[in-house]
């Protein structure tokens, strides 16, 4: 940012929301009602209002225009690690957001989510699916928090860890977990550390998954037959002094790490798009038609069948556009940030609601109803990059945003092959508990499942290849760069035109101007990209 941005006329400050308690400000409605909070806060300021919780002031970014500027603030101005130090106690110290900007950057390079690996996690995940299923029998009933969390757990692991590690871990992580969330009360804003009873479930939590880890590590170092994976790797390195560079307590704060980004936001999300499917049964029958066209041949689930369901990704995309994981996402101001006749101050807090943002109407329409061909070509919807933004946006968007579609997809498409769901509560009885800052369902939230009977069965579509319509001239590739995320796709979809800097984690174009034979490989990596950091113009 250059000296000038930096020193630029100072704007009038952000007018500041009404009502509130003394000394807590908005954080009594934080807790109760967040979404409602922050739609207030549109309604009633507009593009820009500030909030005071107990004593944090966080200025609300609203709109399409405001939430760009938000996301593509530069790390020295908007500081994202600054933003939650409540979450230090779950993390740990030296881990995630308590990190050094190095380690963070590092988190971003998980080689586990580029487009090499995430080939063999379609596998993985639909192998623990069907090992799921082997335990539910010819019918019953499920909650969907307990089911999904503990799903997700096996499934994650086994994909970002390793095989190997996965088959360490039962259900007491997951139950650890849900005490871990719960740690995520929004008075931590006040005192993380208060003796409250959420906070001490917290810390009991995060010691059990210390004592779990030790001895999953020890056991390990024990075996000779044990293949290294990730976190063995991670306690084999040492410092110049010789001695280990990462404490247990730290590996701990890594897997949680790990854990909260694979598995806690695709846990949720999976129970959403279920719940959603079957509130509209048109849109399920649809899915289970498309799922069983798909594998009437007895293929596999796998990566390339995958990208092959746009049902079932419409759906998902619905269920993520209506209920995002988090409730809200921040940044500390390093030095005054100025948005048009605005100057938010250094030191304050700024904010964006993927909540309220998912439902502006100027954007989606009628933004409340549950859609999915809001994503069928013509629509799009969830290309709008900065409205459309259940995995954020910009150069925090979060990186396993790929594998946890994909994750989801290879879920369904193993469960709705098999099963037949049906809800076992009134519809409008499946909530999520917003007195968190980690979102979750509130319990109980419960269904009725039954095996399948013989599938009907469907002739396939013969596979036609779309020509493409005739162009006049050449094309140009575009990359938002402050979109990329360095997964790699491109790369995979058309090698020669895009290649990735591993150590930047940024796509380099190789070829601007390619020529018409290559438009399909390009359209292909535009339309994969998970970070919508590619287009073509014409």
């Amino acid at each position: 940012m250059s000296a000038d941005a930096r020193t630029a006329a100072r704007g009038k400050g952000p007018p500041v929301l009404s009502g509130g308690w003394p000394l807590l400000g908005h954080l009594g409605a934080l807790r109760k009602d967040p979404i409602a909070l922050f739609q207030r806060v549109r309604d009633e300021l507009g593009e820009i209002g500030e909030i005071n919780f107990a004593g944090n002031r966080v200025v609300m970014m609203m709109g399409e225009e405001a939430q760009e500027a938000f996301f593509r603030g530069s790390e020295e101005q908007l500081d994202q690690a600054a933003a939650y130090p409540f979450m230090t106690p779950i993390f740990g110290q030296g881990v995630v957001f308590d990190g050094t900007p190095e380690q963070r950057k590092q988190a971003l390079r998980n080689q586990s989510l580029t487009a090499k690996f995430m080939k063999g996690h379609a596998e993985s995940i639909s192998r623990e699916v069907r090992r799921m299923m082997d335990g539910l029998g010819e019918e019953g009933e499920i909650d969907l928090l307990d089911f999904f969390s503990e799903l997700t757990i096996y499934t994650s692991s086994s994909c970002l860890i390793g095989r190997e590690f996965r088959e360490e871990l039962g259900p007491e992580y997951f139950r650890a977990f849900y005490e871990l969330e719960k740690g995520t009360d929004a008075i931590a804003y006040v005192n993380p550390h208060l003796p409250l009873p959420a906070f001490r479930a917290r810390d009991r939590a995060r010691r059990q998954l210390v004592e779990l880890l030790s001895a999953v590590f020890e056991r390990r170092r024990k075996n000779p037959d044990a293949s290294p994976e990730l976190f063995d790797v991670l306690l084999g390195l040492k410092d110049e002094a010789g001695n280990s560079r990462y404490s247990i307590d730290q590996i701990t704060g890594m897997f949680i790490s790990l854990m909260f980004a694979g598995h806690h936001t695709t846990s949720g999300s999976a129970a959403w798009t279920l719940i959603e499917m079957l509130r509209n049964p048109g849109v399920l029958a649809s899915v289970v038609g498309e799922i069983d066209e798909l594998y009437a041949d007895g293929r596999e689930v796998s990566h390339q069948a995958l990208r092959e369901i746009p049902r079932l990704e419409n759906a998902i995309r619905e269920a993520l556009r209506l209920h995002p994981p988090l409730i809200i996402l921040m940044r500390k101001v390093v030095y005054d940030l100025h948005y048009k006749e605005f100057t938010i101050p250094a030191g304050k807090l700024v904010g964006v609601s993927p909540a309220v943002s998912n439902r502006m109407p100027e954007c989606f329409p009628e933004p409340h109803r549950y859609d999915p061909d809001r994503y069928n070509l013509g629509r799009e919807e969830d290309k709008q990059s900065f409205a459309w933004i259940p995995f954020g946006a910009g150069r925090h968007r979060c990186v396993g945003s790929a594998f946890a579609l994909m994750q989801i997809k290879a879920i369904f498409s193993e469960l709705l092959q098999d099963y037949v769901f049906e809800l076992a509560q009134h519809p409008d009885s499946y909530r999520n508990d917003h007195s968190k800052m980690v979102v979750q369902l509130e319990q109980p939230c419960r269904v009725r499942y039954r095996k399948r009977k013989a599938k009907v069965n469907i002739k396939l579509r013969e596979a036609q290849a779309s020509p493409s319509p005739a162009r006049k001239g050449s094309f140009r590739i575009c990359v938002d760069h402050d979109l990329c995320q360095g997964h790699g796709v491109c790369a995979d979809e058309a090698p020669g035109i895009f290649e990735v800097d591993k150590r930047e984690n940024q796509v380099i174009l190789l070829v601007p101007h390619p020529d018409e034979e290559m438009h399909r490989r390009v359209a292909l990596a535009v339309e994969h990209c998970p970070s919508r950091a590619l287009s073509i113009e014409e």
